[in-house]
């Protein structure tokens, strides 16, 4: 796996030109892509009516059994699209298996979900809602819920035209993919760099990104979102201890129930992993240092020198991006009919 891994990185490095005649910058844009400054919105008004929808269905409690948890608990707008914990804290303060990954730039992840279990955000948009760790509601309870609130069965019926019974589980989670979609975080001082500035990026963090391309980082963290888009074991070389790598969670062999992927998870995104600790599926490293350092010897077995993780953590923190700006939606009205909310 590490000859591999190295030998990808040799080639996406080369492309077919010496090394030696590429310069920093020309080799970091032939493996990463800048941020969209805008995201891809389709145009027309029940395209509009879905986006307000979406967003105001990522702040609605009421999507739980208990009215308390919404997709913003740990998805959190104003901390990164994250939520600071190890794992998330979910219905009935119950702790969810894995760290909650951040919804900024999600879009452009392959799949969703540690182990890619869900296709697409609309997919992984089901999934918390139905989890009995986290928001532990049915969709015929959701369903009934969002019917029983009239703003919302008229908002579905403008965001869903052509359908006679618009207010569904189904298109409830593609509303919010549509608002999820558009949290983006461009112009970071990488993305400006990438996009030709070459003064973007100071000594170290070119030193930081050197090093990040040098060591085989590039290999598993690279593309739009540096990561995100593939799947990996962890512990290529070297296993983590069960504190980090959890032997009672096999990864994607949950989703396959294929051996090979005993212990794989796909890669995460390292856009604004400085806002997003604590670090890896288990969330059990807090320090981006110490994430940096364990990933050389388990991914890569790479002993880092002195000063080479901090070089690369400081070259990550040029990957924040801007954050969106979102408005807390005021959300409409319980009815009579309204189901009352399941605390226990």
């Amino acid at each position: 796996m590490k000859r591999l891994m190295t030998l990808a990185m040799a080639v996406l490095l080369s492309g077919g030109i010496a090394e030696g005649q590429e310069t920093l910058q020309q080799k970091a844009q032939k493996l990463f892509k800048p941020i969209p400054q805008k995201p891809a919105i389709k145009k027309g008004d029940a395209e509009e009516t879905k986006l307000r929808l979406g967003k105001m269905l990522f702040f609605e409690p009421r999507l739980s059994a208990s009215f308390l948890i919404s997709c913003n608990t740990c998805h959190n707008m104003g901390l990164g699209g994250a939520d600071l914990q190890e794992t998330s804290v979910g219905h009935g303060w119950q702790k969810g298996p894995r760290n909650a990954p951040t919804v900024f730039n999600a879009v452009f992840n392959t799949t969703q979900f540690w182990d890619g279990r869900a296709k697409d955000l609309a997919e992984q948009a089901k999934g918390p809602i139905q989890a009995s760790v986290e928001m532990n509601n049915k969709p015929e309870q959701v369903v009934a819920t969002l019917k029983s609130i009239p703003d919302y069965a008229a908002l579905f019926q403008q965001a869903f035209p052509k359908e006679q019974d618009p207010v569904t589980f189904d298109n409830m989670a593609a509303a919010i993919e549509t608002f999820e979609a558009t949290l983006l975080t461009p112009d970071s001082r990488f993305d400006k760099f990438l996009r030709g500035k070459k003064d973007a990026l100071d000594s170290m963090e070119q030193k930081g990104l050197a090093l990040f391309m040098e060591k085989g980082c590039a290999g598993c963290h690279n593309g739009i979102n540096l990561g995100g888009n593939a799947y990996f074991p962890f512990g290529v070389i070297e296993k983590p201890g069960a504190d980090i790598l959890p032997p009672g969670d096999p990864g994607r062999f949950k989703v396959t129930n294929t051996e090979k992927d005993r212990y794989v998870f796909k890669s995460p995104p390292l856009r604004n992993v400085a806002l997003t600790p604590p670090y890896f599926h288990s969330g059990k490293v807090w320090k981006l240092q110490d994430a940096v350092t364990l990933m050389g010897s388990a991914q890569l077995g790479v002993k880092l020198q002195p000063g080479e993780a901090d070089a690369i953590a400081y070259f990550l923190k040029t990957l924040t991006g801007l954050q969106p700006k979102v408005e807390y939606p005021i959300l409409p009205a319980n009815s009579p009919t309204t189901p009352l909310p399941q605390i226990q």
